[in-house]
């Protein structure tokens, strides 16, 4: 018997307690861990699920956002009947239903500069299912300061790649990734789509590599990246060294505590972001733009995304040109008219505007938050993706 498992937890989990590498003692110490997932969405769904369903005892869940249709195709911890409601909360409903026997804790305001360090210090492992590059650095820092295991990953399309940073004296991420790409060019799920089940295969050799970790089994990730691709169905792996130089985790770190990671990142301070609207000069809003329609009939409006973007959604009246064609078909955009160029989320066209001005264009400018923001601010009607 086990002072730690009840009777119906040795019932449970007696496929892992009958497994040499796992035994009872290794259920108990799985009971006994705190795991910390960041995000859960895409990668935060089936990470949270396999780690819950394998016996961890508490799981934190950090996520400010809510259910949308749009997550439904990939991010299998929400259904239908959550549209609307928060993230964390959904997922913890349905974490429960998996395992009743697990402690579920909230981080509902998200992983932030000022509660970083106390939220990850409680957790023996951080697993990471972020999106977005100013939270990727922000927890990896956070991690190495107060000496936990970081399981990281991300997806795009039909790629995805996952190591284990942080861990028995391995490299950390910013040994991989010692600064960031320039804003806007690579761009993210939202922009450039992601395979449904893409995010499962990514997330489950997370889950996996957490498991791993708790009881001390096998070979984890450390110091290999570990590649997938999905249409080929490969994987390949590159070696990673750790950076004597690193700032965070080298022989010499410099980084004593968490940095404002927005401009780091080539961003706008979170700060400045909460208290009003931060656009370039050359962006309008969706608002402006349908002003200018209206009173400007020779306006000529350019859509950057691709032919199955457009399939779902338009805004009428639009000339299309995809981003890689721009550079070789911008002399079919009118130098004479007012121009406004427009993606799903207005990354790509920003691209487009600098390229035109780079080509002379004085009169172009973006549309800030793409088509989905015009289809928040003026046509309802549009189906969004």
């Amino acid at each position: 018997m086990s002072d730690i498992l009840s009777a119906e937890e040795l019932a449970r989990f007696n496929r892992h307690i009958i497994l040499p590498d796992v035994g009872l003692e290794g259920q108990e110490k799985l009971k006994q861990a705190r795991v910390l997932c960041v995000g859960t969405g895409g990668l935060g769904s089936p990470i949270a699920l396999y780690l819950s369903a394998a016996g961890v005892g508490t799981m934190g869940l950090v996520d400010f956002d809510v259910v949308d249709d749009s997550n439904l195709q990939r991010q299998i911890a929400h259904s239908t009947a959550d549209i609307g409601r928060p993230k964390i909360e959904s997922a913890r409903d349905t974490l429960l239903g998996i395992n009743p026997y697990l402690n579920v804790e909230l981080h509902g305001d998200g992983i932030t500069r000022d509660n970083v360090r106390e939220i990850v210090a409680q957790y023996d492992i951080v697993v990471d299912g972020t999106d977005n590059f100013p939270t990727r650095y922000l927890v990896n820092d956070a991690c190495v300061l107060e000496g936990k295991p970081l399981v990281y990953a991300s997806i795009f399309q039909f790629e995805g790649q996952a190591t284990v940073f942080n861990h028995k004296q391995g490299p950390c991420y910013r040994c991989l990734y010692p600064e960031p790409p320039p804003p806007g060019l690579v761009p993210s799920c939202a922009e450039g789509g992601v395979l449904g089940v893409l995010p499962g295969v990514i997330g489950v050799l997370q889950a996996t590599e957490a498991v791993k970790i708790i009881l001390d089994a096998g070979t984890s990730l450390s110091g290999r990246l570990l590649l997938y691709d999905a249409l080929d169905m490969r994987f390949r792996e590159v070696k990673l060294r750790k950076d004597p130089t690193c700032p965070a985790c080298g022989d010499n770190p410099s980084i004593g505590d968490v940095q404002a990671y927005e401009q780091f990142c080539g961003l706008p301070p979170t700060e400045e972001l909460e208290k009003e609207e931060v656009l370039a000069d050359y962006d309008i809003t969706p608002n402006e733009l349908k002003s200018m329609m209206d009173a400007n009939a020779d306006l000529y409006v350019l859509d950057v995304r691709e032919p199955h973007e457009i399939a779902i959604c338009a805004i009428d009246g639009t000339v299309k040109i995809p981003l890689g064609e721009v550079s070789e078909r911008y002399l079919e955009v009118p130098k004479d008219r007012d121009v406004v160029v427009h993606c799903k989320l207005g990354g790509r066209s920003a691209q487009a505007v600098e390229f035109l001005q780079s080509k002379g264009y004085t009169n172009v400018k973006n549309l800030a938050g793409g088509i989905i923001r015009w289809a928040d601010d003026v046509d309802t009607s549009l189906t969004k993706y």
